[in-house]
């Protein structure tokens, strides 16, 4: 699936809306999670654009469209020095930069644990209960409301 929600570096990983909206979707045996960490901008084509008319060194155009030490640990990852002029950077570099923070792919390690979970899947099925009544279909009598029941929303709520 494909979420538009806001992503939360944490001192221990991932969080935030989008992290918790994708897990009660994966599981162990998933591909790896893409992520687009700009997904209103075209940075490959922004950087390239920008060269021209731009004074600033690599780091400080990039910390523009990214918040500023996101922007300075990319460019260290990408092995890109922050200093360099803009207008000196390669086209590729500068494409290569942008791609890799709109397809940004890691394989989740691990997540942490039953005392920090907040998003559930599972339950009775709703194929098993009356619609009208909640009541269930295989013993009369018996009722279920509320997050006993297998119904999975926005953040798994």
């Amino acid at each position: 699936g494909r979420f538009l929600e806001d992503l939360l570096f944490t001192h221990r990983g991932l969080s935030g809306p989008a992290i918790l909206q994708i897990s009660s979707y994966r599981t162990a045996a998933d591909q790896p999670l893409q992520i687009n960490l700009a997904p209103d901008l075209q940075l490959d084509k922004e950087l390239v654009d920008a060269k021209p008319a731009s004074r600033r060194q690599l780091g400080n155009e990039f910390a523009t469209r990214l918040p500023q030490r996101l922007a300075a640990l990319w460019l260290e990852h990408a092995r890109l020095d922050a200093a360099r002029p803009l207008a000196e950077c390669r086209d590729a570099d500068l494409q290569r930069l942008g791609r890799s923070v709109h397809g940004w792919q890691l394989m989740p390690s691990g997540d942490e644990g039953w005392r920090k979970a907040e998003v559930m899947r599972g339950g009775v099925s709703t194929r098993d209960l009356s619609s009208q009544t909640m009541e269930s279909k295989r013993v009369p009598g018996l009722y279920f409301i509320g997050e006993v029941v297998d119904v999975t929303g926005c953040l798994g709520g």
